[in-house]
């Protein structure tokens, strides 16, 4: 491993699900077919809470909008972000370069592939065992920030404007994200420099999912559940087909993308930082002790 570098795990190499779409296989391949993937135990109408930022950063003493979020990091854990600041030119640049990447070769993909021992770059996530079922989606997974962990070959390699791009958005999104991590803080009461110590120089990774078209679509998964390891998750829909869905008091809540907005999961470490800053002795369990995949 180079220096300076880190390791983020591993995954076993796989195929690559864009190439076997292409193949047009009447029947999906038994290793992506999941015992009744439909069945998520109930569908719910509920919609996630909507976040204004623009009303979230006002100077009002009393601010509705700090109650929402409030509420949606208590009772959710997710919610939609509108009016967030980040530029929407260059949101749509990246939605376009990042479906071009996706089309290019499979040969020129491979320049980024998963390198024996990291799970970093071109493919699939977690994968553990040759009898693991798969999810239908391949992924570029790196490292964003701080830039001297950048994996040589991967984000810096990436073929301009793509990188340039990226590169950019990685750094607003940095913006946002310690925007939202400040006003959780201070819905929650919490001092603000306890988050920025945790979180002002942390590490951003970023994850791109394709998914491409399946002969049985009601077999197989995109992502099948789980929940982040992460502090906080920022979501970006590149297009109009819903698929994401959480859970909610045991039924499945699809989420229906807002223009122009992103979605917010707060992860598994920092719901783990909140309930042992706000209350220390309270006993709490481990959002991967329930993970269903």
């Amino acid at each position: 491993m180079e220096s300076g570098m880190i390791n983020l795990g591993s995954s076993l190499k796989v195929s690559f699900v864009q190439e076997l779409a292409k193949e047009k296989f009447a029947s999906v391949p038994p290793r992506y077919i999941r015992p009744d993937p439909t069945k998520l135990d109930g569908a719910s109408t509920e919609e996630i809470p909507v976040i204004d930022m623009q009303r979230l950063l006002s100077d009002e003493s009393v601010n509705p909008e700090l109650e929402k979020l409030h509420f949606a990091c208590k009772e959710w854990g997710f919610f939609q972000v509108i009016n967030h600041g980040v530029s929407s030119s260059l949101v749509d640049k990246l939605k376009l370069e990042m479906q071009k990447f996706f089309n290019l070769t499979i040969e020129e993909k491979k320049r980024f592939a998963q390198e024996p021992g990291d799970v970093e770059g071109y493919g699939q996530a977690f994968v553990v065992s040759e009898e693991q079922k798969l999810n239908w989606g391949d992924m570029l997974f790196m490292v964003a920030l701080p830039t001297h962990l950048r994996k040589p070959h991967l984000l810096p390699n990436l073929p301009l404007p793509f990188r340039e791009t990226l590169d950019q958005y990685s750094r607003e999104l940095k913006i946002l994200a310690i925007k939202v991590l400040e006003q959780m803080t201070k819905a929650l009461g919490m001092k603000l420099e306890d988050m920025t110590m945790l979180f002002e120089d942390g590490m951003q990774t970023m994850r791109m999912n394709y998914y491409p078209p399946c002969p049985q679509p009601e077999l197989v998964m995109g992502l099948c559940p789980h929940s982040d390891a992460d502090g906080l998750t920022i979501l970006l829909q590149v297009n109009e087909v819903e698929g994401l869905q959480i859970k909610k008091a045991g039924a499945w809540v699809p989420v229906v993308p807002l223009p122009n907005a992103f979605t917010v999961n707060v992860g598994d470490i920092l719901e783990v930082i909140m309930l042992k800053i706000l209350s220390p002795k309270m006993e709490y369990c481990d959002k991967w002790d329930l993970q269903e995949c």
